[in-house]
């Protein structure tokens, strides 16, 4: 029994591994991948040696249906993710399974249990055609409710400077420099947000491209971004995302 990971966060694969080995220590695990290139470039070569895929909707470099629009393969699939959005689209692929973030070990047990009771039956093909529907239909959040003592205002997408997290709790910083806690983790937020308008940086940021002023190379290949709040200090893109972010502003 083989089981591939494709996960971005590091302590969510850490788990996953974990629980799969409580689950069945005889289980050999691939991964775990971040990217939706490394999968495609694993999966090309190594598809047919898979039993299961564990996936997680939003990868370092994009959303993880693209994986099947790139490639054919009919390796049963447990979708994760923290934001439950997506459920629908996740079993419409003839997923396996759905798990949402944190995932428990009983959840997982449950969708293992249930991939070896079809594990014989034959898995559909997902098909390009419902991947590219999946896609186009999808709408991304445009505006932000945010609370400043006793009044709420809306923040409008374009609006947004970045996002960070401090000490669990999330924060919008708009582009006058004023900050608001929000009710979203990083994690949601990845989710709700236009990929093509918003990249998260490292494990505590996510920025807004059209509000990226400079970019200064430090450390080796990490990146600071200048923002037209002038907070950067936090804005520091790993060294893992860099090739990704790079591609993203072109």
């Amino acid at each position: 029994m083989k089981i591939l990971i494709v996960e971005d966060e590091e302590l969510a694969a850490e788990r996953l591994q974990e629980m799969v080995n409580t689950y069945d220590p005889s289980i050999e695990i691939h991964g775990p991948l971040d990217t939706i290139k490394e999968a495609v470039r694993f999966l090309q070569k190594n598809h047919e040696s898979i039993d299961l895929i564990l996936l997680d909707i939003q990868l370092a470099d994009g959303k993880s249906f693209e994986i099947f629009n790139q490639i054919q393969f009919n390796n049963p699939v447990i979708f994760t993710t923290a934001y439950d959005e997506y459920a629908i689209d996740a079993f419409r692929l003839n997923s396996i399974d759905y798990l949402l973030k944190p995932i428990s070990t009983e959840d997982l047990k449950k969708a293992l249990d249930k991939f070896f009771n079809v594990q014989k039956s034959q898995t559909p093909f997902i098909s390009r055609e419902l991947i590219q529907t999946i896609l186009s239909k999808r709408k991304f959040k445009e505006r932000f409710l945010v609370k400043a003592g006793q009044r709420m205002y809306f923040r409008e997408t374009p609006e947004i400077d970045h996002f960070f997290a401090d000490d669990k709790l999330c924060y919008l910083t708009d582009l006058e420099g004023k900050k608001f806690l929000i009710d979203h983790t990083l994690e949601q937020l990845e989710d709700l947000l236009d990929p093509d308008m918003f990249f998260r940086v490292n494990r505590s940021a996510i920025v807004q491209l059209q509000a990226i002023r400079e970019i200064r190379q430090i450390n080796g290949n990490r990146l600071q971004i200048f923002t037209k709040t002038g907070t950067g200090d936090h804005l520091i893109v790993s060294r893992s995302r860099v090739p990704n972010f790079k591609s993203w502003l072109e």
